[in-house]
């Protein structure tokens, strides 16, 4: 599995308890596309959200952000950790 790093924008002003909701929301369906969902962070203040995954692709990852409500603007693979 690969690991991915996706982007989000435009949520301006999003709360703890907001990102915890959408968080949420994709780890109810997750294994429905083979993902799972490690972490994610915000900046309230530039509406921009990072989300960290593990999946068989970006797109399966997208899926389950576009089935929440959330698609993401940029899915990036992490073929590198230290």
């Amino acid at each position: 599995m690969t690991e991915y790093m996706d982007v989000h924008r435009g949520m301006k002003g999003i709360t703890s308890d907001q990102l915890m909701e959408a968080h949420r929301a994709d780890l109810a369906i997750e294994g429905e596309e083979g993902v799972h969902f490690k972490n994610a962070w915000a900046d309230p203040e530039t509406g921009t959200v990072y989300c960290l995954s593990e999946g068989p692709s970006a797109d399966a990852v997208q899926r389950v952000h576009e089935r929440t409500g959330h698609p993401a603007d940029e899915i990036h693979p992490v073929p590198l950790t230290v």
